[in-house]
């Protein structure tokens, strides 16, 4: 009878197991301001990117891909929390008003700073799925993930920078505080993740590797400038320290495939790659689109994503259909095997049933939206993709559907119309050539404003300025 018993217990261990090690792993790689052409599958001439490229091409890519904000802090409110912005009030990078108030003619909506801990992320489900948590490098959201569902918090902090840059000391860096004094960070937090990757080869897991690069401040890896300074620049993109760092992610993407592969987990681990907002002005060009980080034109919300996902997603396709950030939340969910919470509302769809080439699938009826009642100020150094130089964004809503692109600016109640098929760069204004468009989309944005209770400014600023405003951008404008 023990013998039987013995067997018995043996063959339900070698079942649970073979079941564990059956389950897919997610490694989620999120860069901070990578722009929608800093690859080189999506055509950058001088950033190098081979690494990323040969997962691009193994799997489906993403050409309408879109971050849920122009900026870090929303943006991944809205990818953790599965929702719009109204819904969870984190507006901006903190909670004060940006720029100089004589050129502000609202009062901005402040909205929050930290994540509701009462809000069940998606890492929630896939813990409760029985999934081993990580994250790793940049939070911006709390203290601490490990509050929002992650079992291990390597580097993330509310801190929205580098801790003290790309080299040590990284003070107030959980985790970081051996990090070797010669590490380039981005080195650390790939070193991390490969560890992490055979330290549990034999458990399910989920990785959020949300690296700091490429975000302010931009500092490369030294041994990589050398190469960048004599590379010759590219018509698109020039920046050494740019491309330096980029290439750090990528040679970090190299060894984290290879201790995928050396545990022998690649083919059951689901990759996802996918960037916060658009590239940093500066540094970076997204051409042909309009804008940059802080802006909602094209340039400054449409971002590089792709899926790889062995035996599921055939490699070498291409998807034309707009997805957003609040998607990924019931995507990981359902890719993982995880139930959704039954009161949380989620704004997303599932983009399963699409990577599975379901033919049912039909994303492009479907309305996406952006909300940013607040105020972001310019860079400074570049003033021909904004509505002003003064500001990167002014308080707005946008609502996409199909081609069409609607932007609304609350300041002055000026509507901007475009045909994203012939017009991707956003340079013609067709409010007056296409009425009933407009009148159609206005409708379902007010609409879908009232529907999630997304608050607008409406309250003047009293220390607003016009004459003031007025010669800041005439002065801007001369530069």
């Amino acid at each position: 009878m023990r013998s039987v018993c013995l067997f018995l217990s043996l063959l339900i261990c070698g079942s649970f197991v073979g079941a564990e090690e059956s389950r897919p792993n997610l490694l989620f790689i999120y860069l901070d301001d990578f722009g929608w052409r800093d690859t080189g599958y999506m055509g950058s001439d001088f950033y190098e990117t081979p690494n990323i490229d040969a997962l691009a091409a193994g799997g489906m890519v993403f050409t309408n891909a879109y971050s849920a904000a122009a900026n870090c802090a929303p943006a991944r409110a809205c990818l953790l929390s599965g929702q719009y912005t109204p819904r969870h009030e984190i507006y901006n990078v903190g909670t004060g008003p940006r720029g100089k108030a004589e050129h502000r003619r609202l009062k901005h909506i402040p909205g929050v700073d930290t994540l509701d801990s009462s809000i069940t992320t998606w890492a929630h489900c896939l813990q409760e799925a029985g999934y081993v948590t990580a994250s790793m490098g940049k939070w911006h959201l709390s203290k601490t993930p490990c509050d929002f569902g992650f079992d291990i918090n390597v580097g993330g902090s509310h801190s929205g920078s580098p801790p003290r840059g790309y080299y040590p000391p990284h003070p107030g860096a959980p985790g970081l505080k051996d990090a070797d004094p010669d590490e380039y960070l981005t080195d650390t937090l790939s070193n991390r993740a490969s560890s992490f990757i055979r330290e549990n080869q034999e458990k399910p897991w989920a990785l959020y590797l949300t690296h700091f690069a490429v975000h302010t401040p931009i500092e490369g890896k030294k041994e990589l400038l050398g190469k960048y300074k004599e590379k010759p620049p590219g018509k698109l993109h020039q920046n050494v320290e740019m491309g330096s760092m980029i290439e750090a992610v990528d040679q970090g993407v190299g060894e984290i495939v290879k201790a995928l592969e050396e545990s022998g987990s690649r083919e059951r681990t689901i990759i996802v790659f996918y960037s916060d907002n658009g590239g940093y002005g500066p540094a970076t060009d997204m051409d042909p689109l309009k804008g940059y980080k802080g802006t909602y034109y094209e340039g400054g919300i449409r971002v590089p994503f792709f899926v790889n996902w062995h035996g599921v997603v055939e490699g070498g396709q291409t998807s034309d259909w707009p997805i957003i950030g609040v998607d990924l939340y019931p995507t990981f969910c359902e890719m993982l095997g995880a139930e959704l919470p039954e009161a949380h509302p989620l704004d997303g769809v599932s983009l399963v049933p699409l990577l599975k080439g379901q033919e049912e699938v039909d994303l492009g009826t479907r309305a996406l939206f952006w909300h940013f009642p607040a105020y972001l100020q310019s860079y400074g150094k570049i003033n021909g993709e904004q509505r002003d130089p003064l500001f990167r964004s002014r308080p707005c809503s946008i609502v996409r559907k199909g081609n069409w692109k609607l932007h609304e600016y609350f300041e002055d109640g000026a509507f901007e119309l475009y045909d994203l098929s012939a017009d991707p760069g956003e340079k013609v204004n067709l409010i007056e050539e296409e009425p009933e468009v407009f009148q159609r989309m206005r409708a379902e944005l007010e609409a879908w404003r009232s529907n999630i209770g997304a608050p607008v400014p409406s309250e003047p600023n009293p220390e607003f300025d016009v004459e003031e405003e007025r010669r800041a951008i005439e002065k801007a404008k001369a530069r």
